[in-house]
């Protein structure tokens, strides 16, 4: 993956001033979170059909018909009372379905003989300041409480930005997750997906254990 539109660049405000790498905070929202993990299923796991499902406030922090348009997805209906509700289509007959509707897991395909069902959250991915590290934190925990509150139906997957923070929590969680029929996954800031697996995560802490 490598998507150079997926971060929004923002100037912080008063109060976390000096508290990013660089001058702006960027945010990858959780629609563009939405859309990468999307990306993610269309172009590595065989999956045809994607469906999300984002509320009216990632609606508005991000505009998912012309990201859809830059990578040459036409839409083909509408779907919804909102301008970016409805079936986009690419080329080679893939779809991404954009339902403004909850409930209904924030991105879901069909791969093979089972369903992907994905949780999302998004953040400041260059943030130093404590309130906005704790968010992404709780936004990798509370993806996890969804899914683990959420019948399954097939493969369940935490989906958050990709950092150094969540990149440890999600190393610590990862063992116990897979117990519970979890699995996580980590989104770059140009959509680069990266799956953290448990066996992977526990090699890895006995490695430092044992240091």
């Amino acid at each position: 993956m490598d998507f150079e539109d997926l971060v929004t660049a923002l100037e912080p405000p008063p109060n976390r001033v000096g508290k990013s790498d660089g001058l702006h905070e960027h945010h990858l929202y959780e629609g563009a979170v939405m859309l990468a993990y999307a990306m993610h299923l269309l172009r590595t796991q065989g999956a045809r059909d994607v469906r999300i499902h984002p509320d009216g406030e990632h609606g508005k922090q991000f505009d998912f018909a012309s990201w859809l348009l830059r990578r040459e997805f036409t839409k083909i209906s509408s779907l919804g009372t909102t301008s970016y509700g409805g079936v986009y289509r690419n080329a080679a007959g893939q779809t991404i379905t954009v339902n403004p509707k909850s409930g209904l897991g924030d991105v879901v395909a069909e791969v093979g003989d089972h369903i992907i069902s994905a949780e999302c959250k998004g953040g400041i991915i260059n943030t130093r300041h404590s309130g906005q590290l704790s968010r992404l934190y709780r936004g990798l925990c509370e993806t996890v409480g969804l899914l683990m509150a959420t019948p399954s139906q097939g493969r369940q997957i935490a989906v958050v930005p990709l950092t150094d923070g969540t990149l440890r929590l999600a190393e610590r969680l990862a063992p116990r997750c897979a117990l519970a029929g979890i699995e996580i996954a980590l989104v770059g800031s140009r959509g680069e997906v990266l799956e953290v697996k448990a066996r992977e995560a526990a090699e890895q802490a006995a490695g430092r254990n044992d240091a």
